[in-house]
């Protein structure tokens, strides 16, 4: 995850002249069923394939079961986790909101009211409701055709249908003050930060200073965001990243230790097992030819 200066990510596309990225995953491709909470510029659509999900954005959580997704709007913090360790395959698709800007009256009249409107964080795509049916479908068809020759052009003309149903079925707010929660703005510097810095040795002290909170507050906060602690946060995030070096390259279990900032090997294997359920080499040896999530 590489990460800008205010500690959005910076999302790696599929291609390198488009700002479209889409990938198929499974939940269990990640520490204890649980993405590391993040955000970024990029609209993200998902949709369940198989199995459900919990899926939490700025600190709201829904269930998403199969043939249901959802529509994430710009710089919202959110992730996908399962409290249950249930499997969950979907599909992921983030589409910067350039796409749709084809003319700067487009842009005016049609991108940045929608994307302005503090309603509109997220919609949850219910497969009974027939348009949000259409944008799960249309989720699909951008997967299904990522690969052939005009995918961009394909992907782009999707897009602009999903964003299409979105404007005509959310009310539009004639103002809207464009500011942020206080304590999710402290939410996201302080996960920004862990993200940043998560090879060096950190404390709770040095996480809530980096929003610049009392330790207690930084505990309740990520509790109310998160629902898990700093240092929970900071070893799944850990986890999470050595779990990509496991799968794609051949650095030992020690070197990955020390890279992720567990430390040791006999520390990082130990925490590794009871997280994950198995030991480093043994997740190796399961995934290491597997695509990285």
């Amino acid at each position: 995850m590489i990460l800008n200066s205010d500690y959005s990510e910076t999302v790696r596309y599929n291609f390198s002249d488009y700002p479209i990225h889409i990938q198929r995953s499974l939940l269990s491709a990640y520490p204890q069923y649980s993405a590391p909470s993040h955000w970024h510029e990029d609209i993200e659509l998902i949709a369940v394939l198989s199995g459900r999900m919990q899926y939490n954005i700025n600190g709201e959580i829904i269930i998403l079961n199969q043939g249901e997704g959802v529509v994430v709007n710009a710089r919202q913090m959110h992730f996908g986790f399962s409290d249950f360790e249930e499997e969950c395959e979907f599909l992921c698709a983030l589409l910067h909101p350039l796409l749709l800007c084809v003319t700067p009256a487009y842009e005016r009249d049609f991108v940045l009211p929608l994307l302005r409107q503090p309603s509109f964080s997220f919609v949850l795509l219910h497969h009974d409701i027939s348009w949000q049916r259409d944008i799960c479908t249309q989720i699909k068809e951008m997967y299904e055709v990522r690969k052939e020759k005009t995918a961009q052009m394909k992907i782009q003309t999707a897009f602009m249908a999903i964003w299409s149903l979105l404007y005509e079925n959310t009310p539009l707010e004639r103002k809207s003050s464009g500011r942020q929660d206080g304590d999710l703005v402290i939410v996201k510097s302080m996960i920004g930060f862990i993200q940043k810095n998560y090879k060096s040795r950190l404390s709770l002290a040095d996480i809530a200073a980096s929003g610049a909170v009392g330790q207690s507050k930084c505990c309740k906060l990520f509790s109310k965001y998160l629902g898990q602690t700093p240092n929970g946060y900071l070893t799944q995030y850990r986890l999470s990243r050595s779990m990509i070096l496991l799968k794609n390259t051949d650095k030992t279990v020690t070197e990955i230790a020390v890279e992720t900032g567990f430390g040791s090997g006999s520390y990082y294997a130990e925490i590794f097992r009871r997280q994950i359920g198995k030991t480093p080499t043994e997740y190796r040896d399961e995934n290491s030819r597997n695509d990285a999530s």
